[in-house]
């Protein structure tokens, strides 16, 4: 599928710039011509076969919509019925929109899965309340109709999101069946295959489980309101903005890529995807003042995957930490914001080092606009934002909040005649945030799976035994095993996915062991964001090397260095839970803060290797050691950290000075 280049360029995007490939495979969902454009367009001269599939396809994904748009507004169907014809309806529109080969298309052949699709949909609608009613006693039908639904959710999630999610939701379920045969904490009774389904299917614990829920209920719906905000030029004002405050300063394109990455991309929640956007125009001019190509991409997608992290929305992961919390959106959202401050924090820190040790510029006068200028004309890009935090902040839910935000989104739209929406805009962003979201509903109704897989055998309270034996009660060492273990368990996932499998498995034995739940949360939710910039399996940073023309291993090797922070920032709101807002006094938040800001600065100067000078291995020890120290604020080892930091930063300044100022390109 094309791209519309007056489209893309008007939503903010240099076009010319892009990987065309990447945006077709990834951006199609959002910057593409609309399927409706083209049948009124074409209708003439298009295939009637062509016609028929493009307009079923309009109408159906722009139905899936409607439906949750509609549903937001006015209220819910009955809690089973409403997740059920959520999961059912999304496969509909994979089955249409991935084929078996993406080179041959859509073929005769595709009806098949595409009928049984509608097939399954018509039952969950017109046989509700049955299957719940069941639950406990499935019948014949209920297990035939729930092993086409696992097979096809399987394919259906092995064409939207790799193969990482499908096979690990397979191994769950087999593991029900031959649990009796595996050793220590992973023997179980097993289930007959009766259970499985009833587990599965009949009731709200599996595939239509909490993470069905929240995809249901707000994270479509605020997909949906992001390719509203997106397309109503949002997406250029962050940008233009971003440049504005930061294009001059030493390695301005850089900071720029960072803050516009970081607004962007908590919108989005996707890290991929927010690459696309905003590093179609950051990537090429971080090239154009000396930046290598792999450091242009690293930078790219450290900052588009911290969009996972920063509030408002934080993608899908944080509502359903919501949940599983039990807690207000707005709670989260709070507790999130300090720490992801100080994620990007780090991050500007390590590419103004950076830019300081190859003696780049920022952009000249001329290359950047006024930031009066760009908030007098983009400012109304805020409100929508805004009010969602507003409504949230008064305990409206945030389904409320994100079904008044669309209709106030294409209100703004209005304002500038360049991106005022008609109304085939918005069917298209109709059709586009259904295309959007159904990657990530596949990916949350297969986590079901292995959710209900956990609850089913119970080796969620057996791995929680387990992992606090074997730290043999040094919180310490089970941090470190599950930091371990988050990373490698969110690799090739979404971050969504890798969430909702992390704190089933990894949040109860660090609770059990004193740390405070929300920080717990916290703690595998920020490695399995950091999961997507980890090789060999770094999806977010191979994005951003396919658009910067580098090596991907080594962009993510990169990423891993400048994201550094992602690191260190999980232990220190595990040890410190003010940095999450868990305190009554404003006093020791301020303090923590300090403390962290400090610990921050001295992490990035050792990533980094340079601060007036290059660091020699004694220095660059020091700054390691001197952020370490500060991690569980103790007084005395605060205080010896700051002694240690003091020490080196006078030493490498003596240098400084005896030598000269030295500048060293050095490939990291």
């Amino acid at each position: 599928m094309g791209l519309d280049t007056n489209k893309g360029k008007r939503a903010g995007i240099d076009l010319d710039n892009v990987n065309q490939e990447l945006l077709d495979e990834d951006l199609v969902t959002t910057f593409s011509t609309s399927d409706i454009e083209k049948v009124v367009k074409h209708r003439n001269t298009m295939p009637k076969s062509k016609l028929i599939v493009t307009a079923f396809i309009a109408f159906i994904t722009i139905g899936f919509s409607v439906f949750q748009i509609y549903t937001a507004g006015f209220g819910t169907l009955p809690s089973w019925q409403h997740r059920a014809v959520h999961v059912t309806l999304a496969l509909l529109i994979v089955y249409c929109l991935y084929p078996s080969n993406k080179e041959k298309g859509f073929r005769a052949i595709e009806v098949i899965p595409v009928l049984i699709m509608i097939g399954l949909l018509a039952y969950v609608i017109f046989s509700y309340p049955g299957p719940e009613l069941r639950q406990g006693a499935p019948n014949n039908m209920d297990m035939f109709i729930a092993t086409v639904l696992i097979v096809f959710l399987l394919v259906g999630t092995n064409r939207t999101t790799g193969k990482a999610m499908p096979i690990i939701a397979l191994l769950f379920l087999i593991y029900i069946f031959v649990g009796r045969y595996f050793p220590g904490i992973l023997s179980h009774q097993g289930f007959r295959y009766t259970k499985m389904v009833d587990q599965m299917f009949n009731g709200t614990v599996g595939i239509f489980g909490t993470p069905a829920y929240v995809s249901s209920t707000v994270l479509t719906l605020y997909v949906i309101w992001g390719i509203f905000l997106i397309r109503g030029g949002a997406g250029k004002f962050f940008t233009d903005l971003a440049i504005a405050l930061t294009g001059r300063m030493t390695g301005g394109p850089a900071m720029s890529a960072v803050v516009s990455s970081a607004m962007v991309g908590s919108i989005t929640g996707n890290g991929a995807a927010n690459v696309a956007i905003t590093g179609s125009f950051t990537i090429p001019l971080m090239k154009k003042i000396g930046y290598r190509p792999e450091f242009a991409g690293a930078v790219e997608a450290v900052a588009s995957q911290g969009g996972n992290i920063m509030p408002p929305i934080m993608g899908a992961a944080a509502f359903i930490m919501a949940e599983y919390l039990g807690i207000p959106y707005i709670r989260v959202a709070a507790g999130a914001a300090i720490p992801a401050i100080f994620y990007f924090l780090i991050a500007g820190i390590l590419i103004y080092l950076q830019a300081r040790k190859r003696n780049l510029k920022g952009l000249s006068k001329e290359e950047v606009p006024k930031v009066s200028k760009v908030l007098k004309e983009g400012f109304y890009n805020f409100i929508p934002i805004v009010f969602i935090v507003w409504v949230l902040v008064l305990g409206y839910s945030p389904m409320k909040a994100g079904f008044w935000a669309i209709f106030i989104t294409i209100g703004l739209s209005y304002i500038k005649k360049e991106t005022r929406l008609s109304f085939l805009d918005i069917l298209e962003c109709l059709e586009k945030g259904a295309k959007t979201s159904v990657p990530v509903v596949m990916a949350c109704a297969t986590a079901g799976i292995v959710v209900g897989s956990i609850s089913l055998t119970g080796l969620g309270i057996r791995f929680s035994r387990f992992a606090i034996e074997l730290a043999a009660g040094r919180q310490i060492i089970l941090l470190i095993m599950i930091m371990i273990s988050s990373i490698i368990l969110g690799m090739g996932m979404p971050v969504s996915s890798a969430y909702i499998i992390l704190a089933i498995l990894g949040v109860p034995p660090l609770v059990g062991m004193g740390v405070e739940p929300l920080a717990a949360h916290m703690f595998v939710f920020y490695f399995g964001v950091i999961s997507g910039l980890t090789p060999p399996v770094a999806i977010t940073a191979y994005t951003a090397a396919g658009i910067a023309g580098s090596d991907p291993m080594k962009t993510g090797i990169l990423s891993v260095l400048i994201g550094a922070g992602g690191f260190l920032l999980p232990y220190m709101f595990v040890y410190n839970p003010e940095l999450l807002l868990i305190s009554d006094s404003v006093i020791n938040i301020i303090l923590v803060c300090t403390q962290t800001i400090i610990a921050c600065g001295a992490f990035a100067v050792f990533a980094q290797g340079y601060l007036c000078t290059k660091l020699n291995y004694i220095e660059r020890g020091g700054f390691l050691l001197s952020s370490l120290m500060l991690v569980d604020g103790n007084l005395y080892t605060s205080s010896a950290a700051l002694f240690v930091l003091t020490i080196v930063i006078l030493v490498n300044y003596k240098r400084f000075r005896k030598d000269g100022q030295v500048f060293v390109d050095v490939k990291l």
